[in-house]
């Protein structure tokens, strides 16, 4: 698919990868629509460095694990854009949750936010792309969701469930909408890591180095211009699934 002119939905784009995801489709000519939570202030100057790239940006609220986000979301689109060409279902959550201590409510609350949220936003999204003839829909999964590790186990089991709807969504939308997946690896560890921690992830990982958020743009990208690519898993993850 062409990316230039057309639009793209990205969730979780006011930091970090989702928002690196978001500077790179405006930079191939892509309009936005940048949906965040609570981090209102960066989503804005998300959407302000998203226009001065010379493209279209709006912002829109939400929590990804309500209907109605979704739903706001891709009519978001539709109104300014007219049209939605492709969604990157990049929102998550990431909380360290050790078993002995693990509570049903925080298996429910990552259950929602990182699996719940990307199928209804791909629900939502898929109804206005099969009416158009045409769509793309990136999830953004998680190498942890084929090889999982301690501590974070409704983390883990939650982007296997990615990867799963991935596959499923590309059976159930073909040929008019390709799905397909990411599986990062260690990319922007998390900000509490001490450094030792940090040391062990590198020497753990094939490449010996940390991963950037550029690395996942790119591989969106690439899936993104690709038509005859569904219902993959592209790990990019320095070589962690082979470790």
């Amino acid at each position: 698919m062409k990316l230039d002119g057309r639009t793209a939905l990205v969730t979780g784009a006011a930091k970090r990868v989702g928002r690196t995801i978001a500077l790179e489709l405006a930079g191939r000519g892509m309009n936005l629509v940048v949906h965040y939570h609570s981090s209102r202030d960066a989503a804005l100057d998300t959407v302000a460095d998203i226009r001065r790239r010379g493209v279209g940006a709006g912002a829109v609220r939400g929590e990804v694990r309500l209907p109605k986000t979704a739903h706001a979301a891709v009519q978001a689109a539709l109104k300014a854009f007219g049209r939605l060409a492709a969604l990157v279902n990049n929102a998550a959550v990431y909380p360290r949750t050790p078993f002995d201590r693990l509570t049903p409510k925080d298996w429910d609350d990552v259950l929602a936010s990182n699996l719940r949220g990307p199928f209804l936003f791909a629900h939502a999204a898929a109804k206005v792309m099969i009416r158009q003839g045409f769509g793309k829909i990136i999830n953004i999964a998680d190498w942890a969701g084929v090889r999982p590790y301690r501590n974070y186990l409704p983390y883990c089991v939650s982007k296997a469930g990615v990867i799963a709807l991935t596959k499923g969504l590309a059976k159930e939308l073909a040929p008019t909408v390709t799905v397909n997946a990411v599986a990062p690896g260690p990319v922007l560890l998390p900000e509490t890591d001490s450094p030792a921690a940090r040391r062990a992830v590198i020497r753990a990982t094939p490449l010996h180095r940390i991963g950037a958020p550029a690395d996942i743009a790119r591989a969106v990208i690439f899936l993104l211009e690709s038509d005859f690519i569904t219902g993959a898993l592209l790990p990019v993850d320095g070589g962690r699934l082979i470790a």
